[in-house]
């Protein structure tokens, strides 16, 4: 059983997945505006696979026997400086979602929860993956700066980004 505590934090971190569907659309937005098709492509994926984030949430909440609330959400940010600067605050992003699962990983300890925390377990090992990604992402936009054949050449590798759900 749920305690309200972590039924809370378990819904707002759904809805915080959604979000974060949301903030990569619009970077997907801004590399679509930049004629970047395929860096455009990676983050279509990636707002498709934090969608299914939201959904896991959605799901375990309901096998649980509790009710997910949607919640509405800020704007995501639009702008960005450059490709690089959207890859940059998507690594913060992420980041900012490592640390929220490992808070709510604390809260199902501290309750002794087993079943949220073998639930949580998949979302630790996504994060360190998640994270993994978009360091090697920047530090290929780092070594390439603005040399464009470099840059064409990693949007069309990132063009052929899809996402397979795991289930």
């Amino acid at each position: 059983m749920l305690s309200e505590k972590l039924h809370k934090a378990l819904n707002d971190q759904m809805n915080y997945e959604f979000f974060s569907a949301h903030a990569y659309l619009a970077m997907a937005a801004y590399c679509t505006d930049e004629a970047y098709d395929g860096f455009a492509n990676f983050f279509l994926v990636q707002a498709e696979e934090e969608r299914y984030h939201a959904m896991k949430f959605y799901t375990f909440l309901s096998d649980m026997g509790y009710r997910a609330t949607i919640d509405g959400f800020e704007h995501p940010h639009n702008d960005f400086a450059s490709v690089r600067d959207a890859f940059e605050k998507a690594l913060g992003h992420e980041k900012e979602v490592t640390r929220r699962i490992y808070n709510l990983m604390d809260i199902a300890l501290d309750e002794r929860e087993h079943a949220t925390t073998a639930f949580l377990k998949w979302f630790i090992d996504e994060q360190v993956e998640e994270e993994s990604t978009f360091d090697t992402l920047i530090a290929k936009l780092r070594r390439i700066e603005d040399d464009s054949n470099a840059i064409f050449m990693l949007d069309a590798e990132l063009a052929s980004r899809t996402f397979t759900p795991e289930d």
